[in-house]
């Protein structure tokens, strides 16, 4: 198998495991869903157009992943309410899991940062 068929199958593979990921991510407070899914996307577009356009097209993801892909934009709505589901989420773990106090700051640490990158990316693509 040349070399350059072997390379577009390990991103093909990686693609699929961070769609993987992202599902997963769903489903837990501390694994992000968007960050794989957009790693997906990237990964498709190197290595099958075809999964990178179905993955485009999805109703919940698609846009966003065109907004990133295009002018590495997070629309408004789309950081309103993954803020609200971080600190939702973030709180009730703090609150409710029976953690060590250091993990508890760390979890607080990462939510910041994940919401500092969110709100300080742009909200609608530069005219011109």
């Amino acid at each position: 198998m040349p070399a350059k068929y072997a390379f577009r199958l390990i991103l093909f593979i990686l693609g699929w495991v961070s769609v993987l990921l992202g599902l997963i991510g769903a489903l837990l407070p501390v694994i992000p869903t968007t960050p794989f899914i957009i790693l997906a996307a990237y990964l498709f577009s190197k290595s099958s157009p075809r999964v990178h356009s179905w993955l485009t097209s999805l109703p919940y993801f698609g846009d966003a992943i065109i907004d990133w892909e295009t002018n590495r934009v997070i629309r408004p709505r789309a950081k309103a309410l993954s803020v609200f589901i971080i600190v939702v989420i973030f709180s009730a773990s703090l609150i409710f899991a029976k953690i060590h106090y250091a993990l508890k700051v760390m979890l607080v640490c990462i939510g910041l940062g994940c919401i500092t990158f969110i709100i300080t990316r742009k909200s609608y693509p530069d005219k011109g």
